[in-house]
Formats: structure tokens, sequence, C-alpha cells
């Protein structure tokens, strides 16, 4: 059977999002026709102005509505200490903590090269000169990537890069509280607060 062209074109849309299949993609369309058009006008306007209002903060590269984002402005923010992390949805899961309040550096990615994922693909180079220039003295990076392969590889590169760079600052990673091949954004605040607290030293 032949779908109506604009709900296939809605199907087509949504299987292109991660983690969404064919039968998602499917289930989700319609759903989307036995809704009030004030609230599909609602969401389509959430979706096209969710680029517009937003921007990459220039300091730590985390998704905000300013720039400076609302931690690198936070006052009572510990600057000395940089937590990097893969995402901005990273930051959110940290955050849950409520007990480590630092700064933060989104790499946006991993090194990854069987996706074609560089180095250069990344903000790591922006993290090399932060440390520099940054108008605090940065006393701890603190490596908050995933503990896979990918995770493990972008690690060991920018702690490669900071140390060929002669960088003195103070390098650690979470301690593996958690389990290999787990995701930050998954794991809950009790996981990621011990991870923290013995987060180890490179």
């Amino acid at each position: 059977m032949k779908l109506a062209r604009p709900l296939q074109h809605v199907i087509d849309s949504f299987q292109r999002l991660p983690g969404i299949g064919p039968k998602s993609a499917q289930r989700l369309a319609f759903y989307l026709l036995h809704v009030p058009q004030e609230e599909l006008d609602s969401f389509a306007s959430s979706l096209t102005n969710l680029r517009k209002n937003t921007v990459e903060c220039s300091t730590c590269f985390n998704v905000s509505e300013t720039d400076p984002c609302v931690v690198c402005s936070d006052p009572k923010r510990d600057k000395t200490i940089v937590c990097v992390v893969e995402q901005p949805i990273d930051i959110l899961a940290l955050e849950k903590m409520g007990s480590f309040h630092v700064v933060y550096h989104v790499l946006h990615g991993r090194i990854d090269p069987l996706n074609n994922v560089r180095p250069d693909d990344l903000r790591i180079g922006q993290l090399a000169k932060r440390i520099t220039n940054s108008e605090y003295p940065i006393e701890e990076i603190v490596l908050a990537l995933n503990p896979d392969m990918e995770g493990e590889a972008t690690c060991m590169y920018i702690v490669k890069k900071l140390r060929a760079a002669g960088s003195p600052v103070r390098i650690t990673r979470l301690a593996y509280g958690l389990p290999t091949g787990a995701s930050i954004e998954f794991a809950d605040e009790i996981t990621l607060g011990r991870a923290m607290e013995g987060r180890r030293e490179y």
C-alpha cells in the first residue's frame, strides 16, 4: 500500500533520527495524525526555533541561549577545574549530582576512525588553548568521557597532546564506578558521584 506523501515524508524524517527504526517512525507519524492542529503547530514551531534560539558557548562549547553560557558565567563555579565531556547531554547527567560545581568543556564527539571522526573534528585544540589563555589558572582537567574503546582512545590523545605542549595541569579520569561500555548519559547520580570521587590521575 502506498502511503499519502505528507505522511511518508514525516516517516522518512523520523527515520533519520538516531535510534528510530522504520516501525517506530511509522508509529510516531500515525500518532501525530491524531494530535490537535494547535499542538502540531507548537511542535513544529519548537523544532523551527531549536537552531535559531540556541548558540554554542564560545568558552566551553555547550549549547545555550547565551554566550557565555549560564555555567561559564556562574561566579560560584570552581573555574580551576575543567570537566571534559563528549556531548552537552553529559553535562546534564553530571549536574544531577549537585555536588560537583566546576566548569565544562564539550568535545562534541570522540575519536572514531571507523566513522571518520578525527581529533581535528573535536574541540581538543580549543581545550589546549583554554588551559593556556584562561583568566583563571586551571589546575585540573577531569576527563569524563564514556569508558569504551573510543572514549579511552580520546582520553589518551588528549593526555598526549597536553603533555607534548608542556602543560603542567593535573589530568584525571573518572574512576571505574562506571561499567565498561556504559554511557555517562544513562548513569545514575550515585554511580557518577562515586566515579567522580575516585577519579584517577594520568
